[in-house]
Order: C-alpha cells, then structure tokens, then sequence
C-alpha cells in the first residue's frame, strides 16, 4: 500500500464498503471475546492440570497487563501510522499465543502465552471501535456499536457452552485449538476487507511515554494484585512499595507527556470537560461493574450447586439485557442525536440492581437472581457504548484512536482495581465464614483452613446438607455486604452523567474528515461512474 505522503486517491466509503469493513471488524472481535469466556469457563481444570491452583490469579493478572498496557498504544500508534496492518499485527498475534497456550507444558509458560495474548487481544478491542469511528460518522454510529456489543453477548453465551463441552468431552486445550481455525478466518477476512489507509509518522514516537505509562500501569496492577490477595494484603510494606512506584511513574508520564512532540496521550484530553466526565464515567463504572460480574458466577456455581458451563449460561439474561438496551440506545441516538439520557438511566438502573443483590442470601431462588442480572445488563447497556461514542465525537478526528484507547484504559484500571479491592473483602470475609461452618461441623483449625483452601463445586454437592447450606450461606453473607459499597461508585457515575454535555453528534467519518476518504452520497455517485466507465471499457474490448 502506498503512503500518504504520495497522496493515494481517496477511498470512497460506499455503505457497501462499510458493512464489508464492519463484517471484517466483527470477525477480529468474535476472536477475542470468546476466547475469554471459553478460558474462564476451562480455568479450574488448566490450573489443576498444570499445577497452579495457588498461583491461579496469575492467568488472569497476565492478561489484563498486557491487554491495559497496549491500548493506549495500539490507539495512538493507529493514528499515526493506519490501523490496517495494527490489526492484522493483533489477529496474528493473538493466534500464535493461542497455538502456545495449547502446547504449554508447565504452568509459567502458560502464563507467558496468556500474556502474549492479551498484546493481541487489547489492539482487537481498541482498533475495531476505532475503525468504526473512522468509516462511520457519529450521528450514525450508534446502530453499528450495538450490533459489536451484541458481539460480546453471543460471545458470553456461546463461550461457557463450548468451554464446558471442551473440558467434559475433550481436553481443556481444545479452548486454545479453536482460535487457530477462527483467527486465520478472521486473518484472512481483514486482509482481504479492511482496505484502509496506511501512514508514515511525521512526529518522533513517543517512547518514552510508552515506556513510563507501561511502568505506572504495571505497578498500579501488582499494586491492586498485592493488595488483594491474603498473602500480602492493604497492609503489606511490598504492596505500598508497588504502589510508591505507580506515583512516581504516573509522574514521570505525565512530565514526559508535557515535553514530548506528539504524546501518546495527549494532556489536553485532560482540558476537554466532555472527554474528562465521560472517562470518569467509564472509570467508576469499571470500578463497580467488574467487581459484580467477577463473583456473581462464583456465587450461583456454589449456591445452585451447578457445573461451570451452566453458571456460565445463568449469566445469559445479563447479556440479554446488555444487547437489548445497547442495540436500543445505538439506534435511538442515530435517530434523535441525542446521546445524554441514556448514561443517566443507565446508572440508576445498574445501582437499582446492586441494591437487589446486597439481599442475596441462601434461600434466594436461581430466577430471582437472573432477574437481577437481566436489569443489571440493561443498566450497563446504556451506559457502556454511549461513553464511547461521546468520547470519540468529543476529539478532533486526527485523534480519535488515542481518546477511545485512553478512555477504555481508564476503565480497565477502574477495573482492576475494582476487583482487587472488593476482590479482597469478599474473599477475606468468605474465608473466616467458611472456617467457622466447618470448626463447627467438628474439623479442628488446620482441617477447616485446608477444607476453606480446596472448596469446589463438585467437593461441595459431596457435603452433608446441612454442612453444605452453611457454606452456601457463608458465599451469601460474603457476597451481599459487598454490592453496598459499590452502590456509591455508581452513584458517583450518576452525578457525572447528569453533567455530561450534550453537543451535536459529527455528521462526517473521522476517514473523510482527515481528506483520506470520499463518504455519503458522493462515494455512491463516484463508485457508479467507476462501475460504469469499467462496463464501458469491457464492451469496448469486447468489440475489438
């Protein structure tokens, strides 16, 4: 492909070309979002199999380091250089490490591949949403963001059946074999569809930049993993020692990124009131939201007495009620322009549902609960895409890549922190329940501790009644107290929606507001000529 600088002719983006575009993009994100429910559903027998039950938080630490480190990488260097071939880089990537985690033959190695694949998988994330905003203008790009969100939904259904089926009737690297057939579907999709500009930068990299915001993040994950976990925990010198490094890192980002000719992270986001409250928004939301959906599963698995793959298909009427409202919200806001309402609903809704949850106990009924993960999805739905898209319309279309990268940063910080910190009182409270109902059934301290240590749903249905209804309680009475204070973060979000600005929604492609391509009907009447004029020809040397 040629570059800029020789000035290609533009692309003309038919709505032909878009669905193609998109179709290509769908393909991209199907890889990643499957892949994580089928691991998550494969996860107690991989780290049982490889000899890690200990160390099973790793996996998932591995994973979101990586993916939270490069998206705002992936989404600046997309801006300067084209996301063509950042996605293919991705996809391939992504493949490999699958192909690695396959063949993985001891624990640590495992969790190298796992890592090399969320380098893959966080560009997946960030190049698609970005691309949208490049090919579709903001006023229209609502109805595109719900069908990729309806993505993830599919993804969260399909996921736990396959991963369920690959450990039951196969073995657990069968999660892994199946990237290899999708990602070189998925590859060869893009390289044939995604026909999308390619650049050279004309501003030094900004390496440095990368390189002390990938310390900073580094620290602020092992600063929330330390935190978490029983070994360590708040009060640990080791933990406050990670977290000393996150301040000073963050400092230096932040210096570095005032000095540098074309930073990573641009500072003056940080002067935009609608980027800043819709990144807050994400921010808080990520604080409270991944918190709930980490245990919800672990609680039903224990509380139903149900197998990995049917917990996982309880989450279900969460996923309904995310597609539902995102694919509502999307296509509502393409008719109307109006984007603010539905982040306001949103977190009102998703608080309504965490109040629900803090009365779980034992005796709750499994439908009740999937009622309240139905009206939880629906408060997500309406408030998950929506921020993307104001932050995407709130920038200049030469940044658009940076601005949806750094807000989805923010939101898996919020994230990981969310879950380390909720992670920790929920765990920490469940492991004194747990010790207490099996001292009294009688085990003495160390039987207790081992029996709270190795507790799983199959030893569980194992239990006598009345021991088992003592630990269903104890997951209840650990779990509840935990929703009320994540009730207050999205409340908090709720504040920050209702002073969220409403501007008018961009009618132009960021692709043809950058002069790199010809959209609406323009590029229609454009691509009929060419047609015509090619028909033309091809009757005339037919004559010949």
């Amino acid at each position: 492909m040629t570059s800029v600088s020789s000035a290609p002719a533009p692309i003309l983006l038919t709505q032909r070309r878009i669905w193609v575009i998109f179709g290509a993009l769908i393909a991209g994100m199907m890889l990643a979002s499957l892949d994580q429910t089928i691991v998550s559903t494969a996860m107690p027998t991989i780290v049982g199999q490889l000899g890690g039950v200990e160390h099973q938080a790793w996996i998932t630490t591995a994973y979101l380091l990586a993916t939270t480190i490069v998206m705002p990488i992936y989404g600046k260097f997309g801006d300067v250089l084209g996301r063509r071939n950042l996605f293919l880089v991705a996809i391939a990537l992504f493949t490999l490490a699958s192909i690695g985690c396959a063949f993985a033959g001891d624990f640590w190695s495992f969790v190298v591949f796992r890592a090399a694949q969320g380098l893959g998988g966080g560009g997946l994330m960030i190049l698609s949403q970005a691309i949208i905003a490049d090919i579709v203008p903001a006023s229209e790009r609502g109805k595109y963001l719900g069908p990729l969100g309806a993505i993830f939904g599919v993804s969260a259904v399909a996921g736990p059946l396959l991963g369920g089926f690959f450990v039951d009737h196969m073995t657990w690297q069968w999660a892994f074999y199946i990237n290899i057939p999708i990602g070189i579907a998925a590859f060869l999709i893009c390289w044939f569809a995604l026909r999308l500009p390619s650049k050279k930068a004309t501003h030094k990299i900004d390496i440095l930049g990368v390189v002390t915001l990938s310390i900073a993040t580094t620290c602020l994950i092992f600063f929330s993993e330390f935190g978490g976990n029983a070994d360590h925990g708040w009060d640990a010198p080791e933990t406050w020692l990670w977290g000393a490094g996150m301040l000073i890192a963050a400092g230096l980002f932040v210096w570095v990124e005032a000095k540098a000719e074309d930073p990573i992270i641009p500072l003056s986001f940080f002067r935009n009131p609608i980027f800043v409250n819709a990144t807050a928004i994400g921010f808080t939301l990520g604080l409270g939201m991944f918190a709930a959906i980490a245990f919800v599963p672990t609680f039903l698995q224990m509380s139903s007495g149900t197998s990995a793959a049917v917990s996982g298909l309880l989450m279900i009427p969460m996923m309904v009620g995310v597609m539902g409202t995102s694919i509502f919200s999307g296509l509502a806001i393409t008719k109307t322009g109006k984007y603010k309402i539905y982040p306001i609903l949103g977190t009102l809704v998703t608080a309504g549902a965490m109040l629900l949850f803090t009365g779980l106990t034992a005796e709750t009924p499994v439908w009740l609960i999937c009622v309240y993960l139905f009206l939880f999805g629906a408060g997500l739905g309406l408030i998950m895409q929506v921020v993307v898209l104001v932050t995407q319309n709130a920038v200049a279309p030469n940044d658009i890549g940076s601005a949806t990268s750094t807000n989805n940063y923010f939101r898996e910080v919020g994230a990981s922190l969310g879950v380390a910190i909720f992670g920790a009182l929920f765990t920490n409270r469940l492991s004194e329940n747990l010790t207490k109902v099996f001292t009294d059934a009688g085990a003495d301290a160390a039987s207790a501790s081992k029996a709270t240590a190795t507790l799983d749903p199959q030893t569980l249905n194992e239990l006598p009644d009345e021991v088992r209804d003592g630990i269903v309680t104890a997951y209840a009475d650990s779990l509840a107290p935990v929703f009320w204070y994540l009730i207050p973060f999205l409340l908090l979000a709720f504040v920050l929606a209702l002073f969220l600005k409403q501007i008018p929604l961009s009618d132009t492609a960021g692709m043809v507001a950058r002069g790199e391509a010809i959209g609406g009907e323009e590029a229609e009447r454009l691509e009929a000529q060419q047609r015509h004029a090619a028909q033309s020809a091809d009757a005339g040397a037919q004559r010949e």
